[in-house]
């Protein structure tokens, strides 16, 4: 269970059996943009302001700082080691084959979840944008999951079918036309930035913390899923031209990008509108995403009251309360365009963690077969599919949000990990990029991810350790027996055709 994969052995698998490499540091860095860009910034902007209030600007800094720390470990591992997998991959190299098993499997909670989440974020801006231009209501039965009173949400299903059956076309495909509408997104951040920013109110910024330092802490570990899609671009690091020097400019880049726009917006929505919580009749406080939270804003709207924390589709909600409805619709319009990107980008990054998986004998060999035109993993991805679209027929986005985080957060600490011990283990090895100050960088950046943990709401933490004992069990049945490195095969996937699953796997 403990067995470690070399890192030369790792470097020949990827060669034997790679992914054809042609991005380059443009694209790379968009699909990082458009990983970050999206959900976390378009929709759970209200989530933050009902946990910290205006406060929420102090969050942003907090979780783009935690995740800039660990953006410079990946950087490290990812030039090292430029080959598909994240954190899964350095983990297997560093900490044993147990703990990549456990990391692979939280990544299931990053990837997948999280493109369920961005589903259902889509999915209230569609909603919003055909009832505000078009008259057109979507029956609240087919555009919400059980949790909000419906039966199923068809326009996160749908959106979540049109990525999978994209990405199976191609990646080269997918890359172009996420470049398209990374610059969707972009654009429409700016347009709001531009009409928001000169409204500023100084009022609307009091109280700055009216959950207290908790809220804002615990507000930074819930739109901590605004920055992680960074780390995808790791994942693309055996499909990317010279990727010991375009990785790290990717990561960093898009993280510096994103944190820029993040802060803009959040000042605008704040200053413009207003962001306060919302407390229930009795002043009690109510949480994000709750069911009294539902229907003390449902009150406020028949009241005539619309705060920011009550809307699907925040920054819309913005623009049209002050005065700019057209522009309002447009940005729904851009979201509604451009949110497939992140959806894209996070089922990209699942597939090829499995597709690593796979390859390494820990899943079934069929995983890591590639389709003979295309030349995409079509079998991971069509699974990772339908996983992304039950999640999001059914679950609230802050939900599946928070407990993405959970899974996120253990990866980036088992890399903040892993780059300390590789330097003293193999010092002398190669490294394209050194992560700067590495004591003090990655100590800094676990501590970060073990205090963002302990923010998340209850449901999250205690879903981690369930769903990390779960996957233990498949590990014991079926990954322990069959893993390569275990069976002396360090070469195995070339044993694995493409065609058929090589003798003894399931």
């Amino acid at each position: 269970m403990w067995r470690v994969k070399p890192l030369d052995s790792i470097l020949a698998t990827a060669e034997k059996k790679s992914l054809h490499r042609s991005l380059g540091a443009v694209q790379l860095t968009l699909l990082g943009v458009g990983a970050i860009i999206g959900t976390g910034i378009f929709v759970l902007t209200a989530e933050a302001a009902q946990k910290a209030g205006p406060g929420m600007m102090v969050s942003f800094i907090i979780a783009g700082f935690v995740c800039a720390l660990a953006a410079l470990c990946y950087s490290e591992l990812a030039a090292m080691v430029p080959v598909s997998g994240s954190a899964y991959t350095y983990s297997y190299a560093v900490l044993g084959e147990v703990v990549a098993w456990l990391v692979g499997w939280a990544l299931i909670l990053e990837y997948a979840v999280a493109a369920s989440a961005v589903s259902v974020g889509w999915s209230g801006y569609f909603t919003g944008l055909l009832e505000h231009s078009l008259g057109i209501v979507v029956p609240p039965e087919f555009a919400n999951g059980p949790y909000a009173g419906g039966l199923v949400n068809l326009p996160a299903v749908a959106i979540g079918l049109l990525v999978t059956l994209l990405l199976i076309r191609g990646t080269r495909e997918s890359a172009t036309l996420n470049a398209v509408l990374v610059a969707i997104k972009v654009a429409a951040l700016g347009a709001f930035v531009w009409l928001a920013l000169p409204l500023l109110k100084e009022q609307n910024f009091q109280p700055f913390a009216p959950m207290g330092t908790p809220g804002v802490i615990g507000a930074a570990a819930s739109i901590f899923f605004a920055y992680v899609g960074f780390d995808a671009v790791s994942t693309a690091a055996e499909e990317t031209k010279n990727p010991q020097r375009n990785v790290p400019i990717a990561l960093i880049g898009s993280l510096v990008i994103c944190t820029v726009f993040y802060l803009l917006v959040a000042a605008g929505a704040i200053g413009a509108y207003g962001a306060q919580p919302v407390f229930g009749p009795n002043g009690e406080v109510l949480a994000a995403g709750s069911t009294a939270l539902t229907q003390q804003c449902s009150t406020l709207a028949q009241a005539g009251q619309q705060p920011l924390v009550c809307s699907k589709e925040a920054l819309a909600h913005v623009l049209r309360q002050i005065g700019q409805p057209e522009v309002g619709n447009l940005l729904g319009l851009a979201v509604f365009l451009g949110l497939p990107s992140v959806i894209l980008a996070m089922i990209y990054g699942q597939t090829r963690i499995f597709f690593v998986m796979s390859r390494d004998g820990l899943l079934p060999g069929v995983l890591s077969r590639v389709h003979p035109k295309f030349k995409t993993p079509h079998v991971v991805t069509i699974l990772t599919g339908v996983g992304v679209m039950i999640g999001a027929a059914f679950f609230p986005v802050g939900q599946l949000a928070d407990i993405s985080n959970s899974g996120t957060l253990f990866a980036f600490f088992a890399v903040s990990l892993a780059v300390m011990i590789l330097r003293k283990t193999n010092p002398d090895r190669k490294r394209p990029f050194r992560t700067p100050l590495v004591w003090i960088i990655a100590p800094l950046s676990a501590i970060g991810c073990v205090v963002l943990f302990f923010f998340l709401p209850a449901p999250a933490k205690m879903l981690f350790p369930i769903w990390s004992g779960v996957g233990l069990v498949v590990y014991l049945l079926y990954g322990v027996h069959k893993s390569h490195v275990g069976r002396g095969l360090v070469d195995g996937p070339e044993l694995v055709p493409d065609t058929q699953p090589a003798p003894g796997a399931d």
